[in-house]
């Protein structure tokens, strides 16, 4: 190798030597100093050094945010853009700092003003938990002209409740907000060694599914939803949006749907301003429940939020959990808490000291043995000396220091001292040492009793505003907008939405799967398309339900090998798409004779006609389908004949062999499912309707259909829909402050549409309501100018005849009600089940705590339910 090359190769080592380093350095320098916050306070450099630049400026006064960026820049070298959106995003957050002027909208995307037209300043809580001079590590700032806290000693889990997401060299952090009180809560239970489980909880509310948080580590889920009501039939409004999505994005996200054909709306109107609302109007023919699964399904009505709690610790990244940094922030928060008080502790000694030694130096005249003193060290040996009987009384040595303090005591003061107010000031002096010195020996107890505090001083108005759920998983199949149409050439094998003239077969989806059976006995699932090739002679085409167990398909076919003709009932539950599937025993010639697909397991009467040349003795005979068992695609079937079929004629239509769809009512995510999750509902089949009764004193008539969905906050009673059945109810009418008992039976017919049977006043509200025989309840209640509350059975069906649902019906009693409680007629003994009143007067029938509907959930149980709830 030639000296140029050994050069060469020198330099090439040098160069990658420097590029690794380099990198490292780049590296380390984006994950410790701009993407990922410190542990011990919650911050990013650029919001330490905001916070920082705002404490100097701190008089009390707004300032622009031009200047706080102005002055930020001496500690953060990297422009002013950087600093102004760190700072927007602090204020927006509302928790650290009070700002003035437009701030920009979280919701809506909005922009912030100019920072020369916007201002703030510390927030009350910022200058409580943030700052302290006495407990901060110092730096020197980036040219060493200044100085800034390596971390601020925050006093509280800052970094929980503001959340944080950053991008660094090789990892990232996301660790979504908390709820100020829920995380002040969660901090007292550890310190009283309980356990906890913090959720987040977004500014922008909406509801959210937290089963696969897994405490917000890697690889954990949250669903959040934005919360969509019925406006009317025609219309949804949106209410809350799901966190990181803005109404802009939102309402793109539905019209690019709409456009897709996923949905079908007519148009969004945003009517945001204080509150966010969205009117989404439905076009013609939609189903509103659907419309609303949809929305969840294929807009951003619904988002996944990957949390990955990554912080700095020890100057190096760690993913942890939320509870474990919860209890780093507590832990730390009582560490802070105890140099406080230490310092506190030192400083009252330090009082202490000086004011006995003031006391000592005054009462004893000492002052004046100085008068003759002529040099300065004469001065100071002569105090030291009057102070001599007395320095056992002191927990230090009196140094120099102390007697020059002495000697600074001016003579007015000297002559207007007040030894009983001297007194009194060690006294109060020596009380505050003995609280901290208990404090100290009980920091935990110290510590739960400034988180109290917290609490109760900064804990008004910041309550959780995103509901927790369990949401049910949407198939969007199922709730996707039939854009397309279904065409099928038989002959050629082909199917797709571009066939337009060729056979029409079912409206449909563009993501819909299409199920094909051909004549040869074979079946495949494919993804519909404009136009796919599937293979010839098809027999039977339609969209296919992945295990939809209620669709049974009866076929005959002919064996190619033996010649025999087979009849067997299967299902088709789950397949690979494109793969074809053998439904015969897969002998060559194999021919299918007769095939029905029945949507509810219906099994048909046929008639079979054999060859006029067979040797068979009976050429014509009938056959029930329901006689066999309803097995797999698998399954070769039973023989039906070992003759040749001439002809195969459906001569009687069938009744489902399944019997009735079993339905159970899921209370935790609103939903129907023939899983067996929540309270059975019985057995539906027909013209069967439900039942459902609401909070707000309406009923409604409803399908069976499992699309149907229900919101369990509000419902009372649901069950399955009998005509002969009376409906009895206990109300509270706000116009005439009467309680009021009223039987009636449902005299109207119309689907989906809500009829209120209590009276329209503001404060009317449901208190009971049932479907039972003769219900009892038991009334606890007080008479006028008694204290003693009396106890009083009553039977409903005694005091109230059967009428109208619009009747009033009569009132319960004159007496100030405080309890209602409905006794089970099997039973007769009062359930757990109450309406209680909290107010005195009779004018509040809730005493505000939550009364909870038990839902019968065991199969074959006493179909009555009861439905109870507080205001």
């Amino acid at each position: 190798m030639s000296e140029k090359d050994e050069e060469q190769l020198h330099a090439s080592e040098r160069i990658d030597g420097m590029y690794e380093n380099w990198f490292l350095e780049y590296a380390s320098y984006v994950i410790l100093e701009r993407a990922v916050p410190a542990i011990e306070d919650g911050f990013k450099p650029v919001q330490r050094r905001i916070l920082h630049a705002m404490k100097e400026m701190d008089d009390g006064r707004f300032n622009k945010v031009a200047n706080i960026i102005g002055q930020t820049m001496q500690y953060h070298p990297h422009g002013d853009a950087s600093i102004g959106d760190a700072m927007i995003g602090l204020g927006q957050k509302d928790l650290l700092i009070e700002t003035q002027g437009n701030w920009g909208d979280l919701r809506t995307g909005d922009n912030a003003a100019a920072p020369r037209y916007i201002e703030a300043r510390l927030s009350k809580f910022a200058l409580d938990v943030v700052f302290n001079p006495q407990t901060t590590e110092w730096q020197l700032s980036y040219d060493g002209r200044k100085r800034e806290p390596v971390t601020f000693p925050v006093k509280f889990p800052l970094l929980l409740a503001q959340g944080v997401e950053g991008i660094a060299v090789g990892l990232s952090t996301r660790i979504l907000p908390h709820n100020f009180c829920e995380i002040l809560q969660a901090s007292i239970d550890l310190l009283k060694n309980k356990k906890v489980n913090l959720l987040p909880d977004f500014p922008t509310g909406g509801m959210a599914d937290f089963t696969d948080y897994n405490e917000g580590r890697r690889g954990g889920k949250v669903r959040v939803r934005a919360s969509i009501e019925e406006y009317d039939k025609k219309t949804l409004v949106i209410k809350d949006i799901p966190f990181g999505t803005t109404t802009n994005s939102l309402i793109d996200s539905i019209l690019k749907a709409n456009d897709k054909g996923k949905i079908k709306v007519k148009k969004v109107v945003d009517n945001t301003a204080k509150d966010i609302e969205i009117l989404v109007s439905l076009a013609a023919g939609q189903s509103p429940d659907i419309t609303k699964d949809a929305l969840y399904a294929f807009t951003d009505c619904e988002v996944s939020i990957s949390p990955n709690t990554c912080i700095i610790l020890e100057d190096k990244p760690h993913f942890i959990g939320v509870n474990e940094l919860l209890h780093i922030n507590t832990e730390q928060t009582v560490e802070l808490l105890r140099k406080e008080l230490e310092i506190k502790h030192q400083e009252l000694l330090e009082k202490i000291l000086f004011s006995s030694l003031e006391k000592i130096f005054i009462e004893n005249r000492i002052y004046r043995d100085i008068e003759e003193a002529e040099t300065w060290e004469e001065v100071l040996s002569r105090i030291d000396k009057g102070l001599n009987p007395f320095k056992k009384e002191f927990y230090r040595e009196i140094t120099e220091d102390d007697l020059v303090r002495l000697t600074e005591i001016k003579i007015k003061r000297i002559s207007k001292y007040d030894s009983f107010k001297a007194d009194e000031l060690m006294k109060r002096l020596q009380e505050d040492l003995e609280q901290t010195k208990y404090d100290l020996e009980h920091i935990r107890e110290f510590a739960i009793k400034y988180f109290k505090g917290l609490l109760d001083k900064y804990g008004k108005g910041r309550e959780r505003k995103t509901l927790i759920k369990n949401f049910d998983t949407i198939s969007a199949n199922v709730v996707a907008a039939t854009n397309e149409k279904l065409y099928v050439n038989r002959k050629d094998g082909f199917i797709g939405y571009g066939l337009k003239k060729d056979e029409f077969v079912t409206e449909c989806s563009d993501i819909d799967d299409v199920i094909v059976f051909r004549a040869d006995g074979k079946c495949v699932v494919t993804r519909i398309s404009d136009k796919v090739f599937v293979g010839k002679d098809i027999i039977h085409v339609d969209i296919f339900r992945k295990n939809d167990e209620r669709r049974v398909y009866n076929m005959i076919y002919m064996d190619g090998k033996t010649g025999r003709s087979m009849v067997k009932r299967f299902q088709v539950l789950a397949v690979t798409r494109d793969k074809e599937y053998d439904l015969t025993k897969g002998n060559a010639g194999s021919k299918v004779h007769y095939f029905t697909a029945n949507p509810n397991a219906e099994a048909e009467i046929i008639k079979v006609y054999l060859s006029g040349r067979s040797r068979a003795k009976i050429k014509e005979f009938d056959f029930d389908f329901s006689s066999l068992d309803i097995k797999g695609r698998t399954a070769q079937g039973n023989i039906l004949t070992k003759y040749p079929i001439r002809k195969i004629v459906k001569i009687a239509e069938g009744e489902s062999t399944m019997g009735g769809l079993e339905i159970w009512y899921d209370n935790f995510v609103g939903t129907l499912n023939t899983d067996e999750r929540g309270q059975y509902l019985g057995k539906f089949e027909g013209e069967d309707q439900l039942l459902a009764i609401y909070k707000d004193g309406s009923y409604e008539i409803k399908s069976y259909e499992l699309t149907n969905k229900f919101d369990p906050d509000s419902i009372v009673l649901l069950e399955k829909y009998d005509a002969r059945k009376p409906i009895t109810a206990v109300y509270y009418d706000g116009g005439s402050k009467n309680y009021m008992v009223k039987r009636f039976n449902i005299e109207t017919s119309s689907m989906d549409r809500k009829f209120s049977f209590i009276t329209d006043a503001r404060s009317s509200k449901l208190l009971l309501a049932t479907t039972m025989k003769q219900p009892q309840v038991e009334m606890t209640y007080r008479k006028d100018g008694q204290k003693k509350h009396e106890q009083q059975i009553m039977d409903l069906d005694v005091m109230v005849d059967i009428k109208g649902w619009k009747a009033l019906g009569n009132q319960l009693t004159q007496h100030k009600v405080k309890d209602i409680k409905l006794i089970d007629d099997n039973s007769a003994m009062p359930t757990d089940n109450s309406a209680k009143e909290g107010a005195e007067d009779g004018s509040d029938v809730s005493s505000g705590d939550e009364v909870v509907w038990e839902m019968n959930s065991k199969k074959g149980k006493t179909k009555e339910q009861l439905g109870l709830f507080n205001k």
